[in-house]
């Protein structure tokens, strides 16, 4: 048992599984990071971004930091939930859900990368699939956020595919240079349909305890 349930979580689906981002998964990332593999062209990543740092060193001491960061300023108020990316028994990536002010809004935002190695193969989708079944079914969620830069295909494909609706344009700033923002938002009328059965939450009473997020009945309930 974790001292720290966030970590204790884990979301399972036929073709990955999400698991708290516990250091010796982060070890088992680290390669991944100091070899770039998070990033892609163009920039998929808002400054501050660790990910963009030049000195691989640098990059994976600095992203480690932020993890742990994370893990060390929970509250009520503000939450950031981090998980690895588990592929055929390899960490492929990251996958974290963020609540500011959950039990108030009931919004979930998600952010995520993927090695390069695993692109292609209907990860990323699955992903966002995964963290979406948390959000939903185990926090009790009733809308969920992300969103890309304009030119980011990829993210913006996975967004559309899996149901958001587009939700107006933002700055901010990639290296240093202005770029547009594209909004995603899902519903939990939006998503109910395209809720999926094979789909199974291990850890998370505990989770939404440590988060002081109050119960819902289940989806299958109400």
């Amino acid at each position: 048992m974790h001292m720290y349930p966030p970590l204790a979580v884990e979301i399972t689906t036929p073709l990955l599984s999400l698991r708290g981002a516990t250091d010796d998964l982060l070890a088992e990332l680290a390669p991944l990071v100091r070899a770039g593999e998070a990033v892609a062209e163009p920039p998929p990543f808002d400054d501050p971004m660790s990910l963009y740092e030049v000195d691989p060193e640098r990059r994976v001491q600095r992203w480690l930091q932020g993890v742990w960061r994370g893990r060390g300023s929970v509250s009520a108020d503000l939450w950031r939930l981090s998980f690895v990316v588990v592929h055929d028994g390899r960490a492929v990536g990251m996958q974290d859900l963020i609540g500011q002010r959950f039990d108030v809004f009931r919004s979930a935002t998600s952010f995520s990368w993927l090695a390069r190695s695993a692109r292609g193969r209907g990860l990323g989708r699955e992903m966002r699939a995964a963290v979406l079944h948390l959000a939903f079914e185990g926090l009790g969620a009733d809308r969920a956020e992300s969103e890309a830069f304009t030119d980011n295909a990829g993210s913006n494909r996975i967004s559309q595919s899996t149901g958001y609706v587009a939700n107006g344009t933002t700055w901010a700033t990639r290296q240093g240079s202005a770029a547009v923002l594209q909004r995603w938002q899902l519903s939990r009328e939006d998503w109910l349909p395209r809720r999926r059965d094979d789909i199974s939450l291990a850890g998370v009473a505990a989770c939404r305890a440590a988060l002081a997020i109050s119960a819902r009945p289940p989806t299958s309930e109400r």
